[in-house]
């Protein structure tokens, strides 16, 4: 059983912070070369760029964090830089667990300074977690939704263990408070992954296929279309376990014909287009 490789494109929104004596002026710069840093990796059309030069900002992260452990800012930086790398970049799985560990430390350590009611369930059963994600308002959507994110990724990386399956219930909770509370979060991608989650299993096992065809359209209509990963899982995910094959060559062919250049989604869109590449060609042997 796996998450997929879904996460390979969804978490790429990168974020540094400058150093400063005054910490409010610091914080603005920070915010400026954030959101400069940002849109330069995720407007880079070139996989090989992005992943060469992601490592540097990763060690520059991390010693950022060690100077100001508590800054949830800079915790979530660090997660998506991490979840980013582990799940689009790299192929070794041991590696894959030991980044995707450090994504979901920096994403909790984050929720605990966010919510200290929420950081002391995370490890509870599952009936206390989902109490405190109740209780999470509209300015707690980006800590939660990057603690789903990471805990995702954790999960897809130890696919083989059990444990961490167990935990997929509280990823969705997470997942399913923050398109209550706002529903058209980036955009519509965290119903992409709602989508996800519910296309895990056939229906005869447990799943839910139809929800997720209903949450990939979600995520279509709020991206404007403009999101490719949306349809690669679509065609992945669906139209794969209800064996739809018109379905499945229909969304591929539409990824790869399509644009990829779009601003904040260029590299996920280049990311798509080769993956949905080789989902078509090995749909020869699937259907």
């Amino acid at each position: 059983m796996r998450i997929s490789s879904f996460w390979r494109a969804t978490t790429l929104a990168f974020a540094v912070l400058a150093l400063g004596a005054c910490s409010s002026i610091a914080n603005k710069a920070s915010q400026r070369l954030s959101d400069s840093l940002s849109a330069g990796i995720l407007d880079q059309d070139d996989v090989a760029t992005a992943r060469d030069g992601i490592p540097s900002w990763l060690l520059l992260v991390d010693g950022l964090i060690q100077g100001d452990p508590k800054n949830e800012g800079m915790l979530l930086a660090g997660s998506k830089l991490y979840g980013a790398y582990a799940g689009g970049f790299i192929d070794d799985a041991n590696r894959a667990k030991r980044l995707s560990a450090r994504s979901f430390d920096y994403a909790r350590r984050a929720a605990c300074v966010r919510k200290a009611s929420l950081c002391a369930q995370i490890d509870a059963p599952f009936e206390a977690f989902n109490a405190e994600v109740a209780k999470l308002g509209a300015d707690d959507v980006p800590v939660a939704y990057a603690l789903a994110s990471a805990w995702a990724g954790r999960i897809q990386a130890n696919s083989d263990d059990w444990k961490a399956i167990a935990d997929i219930p509280k990823v969705q909770a997470l997942l399913e408070r923050t398109v209550a509370l706002r529903s058209d979060f980036q955009s519509g991608e965290p119903y992409m992954v709602l989508g996800v989650l519910a296309t895990l299993r056939p229906a005869s096992l447990g799943g839910k296929p139809e929800e997720g065809k209903a949450d990939f359209e979600k995520a279509l209509a709020l991206s404007d279309g403009k999101n490719q990963m949306v349809r690669v899982l679509y065609a992945e995910r669906y139209a794969r376990l209800v064996f739809d094959k018109d379905l499945h060559d229909r969304l591929l062919n539409e990824v790869i014909s399509a644009d990829p250049h779009a601003p904040g989604l260029t590299l996920v869109n280049v990311l798509a287009q080769a993956r949905a590449k080789k989902l078509l060609e090995s749909g020869k042997d699937f259907f």
